[in-house]
């Protein structure tokens, strides 16, 4: 018996080595799984709880399919939104909501991130999970300021009005507890589908606090918020889960009000695991002037416009990626580019289009995950899977493409018919394979 005990003993240690091995951890300024050292080409799949749901916007058997079909491209890794809150029925919002009310929850999507993060494991596949957003889509800043009584947001097309609300919220005491409240109730979860904690399960890569979060400020006091913020809710994450990752979901300089001091002291934090970044070379004007989706003037751009602005956007890819690669080899911390995208040709959004800059952009941004120079991974923006011609504008519970509910529907998306883009991303991921 005592030999059976010891035999028992020691086959448990062993299945708890294996089962530690599967997280991805980071050592010297690289992520490892195991023993080996990690790297991949990601997808955004921002909806993948709400396809994991059995109610209204999910569908099961999509999520599987879609999962399916990234993994034969090489795609290992996601990147997610655990939901969104609020329950206002804008235009621009997301249906449905997973905290419609402050502390009260949506246990079928609560299940649907159960279902997802099961299937994702099936296919050892990993999760970048996002609590937060700073973005009004998925309600983010802009609710948890209106739950804290400081009144509705403008919408993001009145920017300076947006941005002022918005930098309210990192200063705000009662915003940041409802904030710090959600977190600490997602990430103490328990998989409804397999009794796991989701501190122990290997499928997930990393928490990621918020989805591009920013001061919206740049005095002094705001930055200075931003940055407690991001420490406080990285140590309440740490204090649940402290075997997984913990990034924050920065954009880089444009998330820090291009304040490279702010990003690095923001990444510096010992609770932050690794950096990242996000490159829109349309919406930060590298291309041309940046015009509002819903606008008449967007009509009017030249449609050579995408692709003769390539070199440009390449080019400053490439400085972006520089300059936060610096900062990563400081802090001896790996760096992610987690969003990048460029439009269709001619804006154009219905599947079957043209995507002859897109390819071209995609394939410079793939090569520098390739060619290590300085990045650890990527997540293009973003995956729209199998939609039939999606409408140009969403609206409640239609199917979900990549696009958010405020953009059109297919500009940006990866459609499985783009077979150029396919392609591209399927060469580069066979080939980080290789290494």
């Amino acid at each position: 018996m005592k030999r059976f005990g010891l035999l028992v003993l020691f086959l448990s240690n062993y299945f708890i080595s294996a089962f530690s091995q599967s997280f991805i951890t980071v050592r010297d300024g690289r992520f490892y799984q195991g023993e080996q050292p990690y790297s991949y080409i990601g997808a955004n799949l921002w909806y993948g709880a709400i396809l994991g749901s059995e109610g209204q916007g999910g569908d099961r058997r999509r999520l599987c399919r879609e999962l399916d079909d990234l993994r034969k491209l090489g795609v290992t890794n996601v990147r997610v939104l655990v939901g969104g809150e609020g329950n206002r029925r804008l235009a621009d919002h997301i249906e449905p909501n997973l905290q419609p009310r402050p502390g009260e929850y949506n246990d079928t999507l609560l299940a649907g991130l159960d279902y997802l993060m099961v299937e994702l494991g099936k296919r050892k596949m990993h999760a970048v999970l996002y609590l937060h957003n700073a973005w009004q889509w998925s309600g983010g800043f802009g609710t948890y300021l209106e739950w804290a009584g400081e009144g509705q947001a403008a919408t993001i097309s009145v920017w300076n009005e947006y941005t002022s609300h918005h930098s309210k919220f990192v200063r705000s005491k009662r915003a940041r507890e409802l904030a710090l409240r959600h977190t600490r109730f997602v990430v103490s979860r328990i998989n409804s589908l397999t009794g796991r904690a989701y501190s122990e399960d290997p499928a997930l890569m990393s928490w990621e606090i918020c989805n591009e979060p920013r001061p919206f400020a740049r005095d002094s006091v705001t930055k200075t918020a931003f940055l407690s913020w991001i420490q406080e809710q990285a140590q309440a994450i740490k204090a649940i889960d402290p075997r997984h990752l913990v990034t924050t979901g920065s954009e880089g300089l444009f998330g820090c009000e291009m304040d490279i001091d702010l990003y690095q002291r923001t990444h510096a934090l010992p609770e932050i695991d690794y950096l990242c970044i996000h490159i829109w070379p349309y919406t930060w004007t590298w291309v041309g002037p940046f015009i509002s989706p819903n606008s008449e003037a967007k009509k009017q751009q030249p449609q050579h416009m995408l692709e003769d602005g390539v070199d440009v956007a390449c080019q400053k890819t490439s400085e972006y990626i520089r300059q936060h690669v610096q900062v990563a080899q400081q802090l001896r911390k790996p760096l992610v580019l987690e969003e990048f995208g460029y439009p269709r040709d001619g804006f154009e959004i219905a599947q079957g289009t043209p995507t002859t800059a897109r390819d071209r952009y995609y394939d410079f941004v793939l090569r520098q995950v390739n060619d290590a120079v300085g990045l650890a991974g990527c997540n293009f923006w973003a995956w729209g899977g199998r939609v039939r011609s999606p409408q140009a504008w969403w609206h409640p519970f239609a199917p979900y493409t990549g696009d958010p509910a405020q953009e059109e529907q297919g500009l940006y998306s990866v459609f499985p018919s783009d077979r150029t883009t396919v392609k591209i991303i399927r060469k580069y991921a066979r080939d980080l394979r290789k290494k």
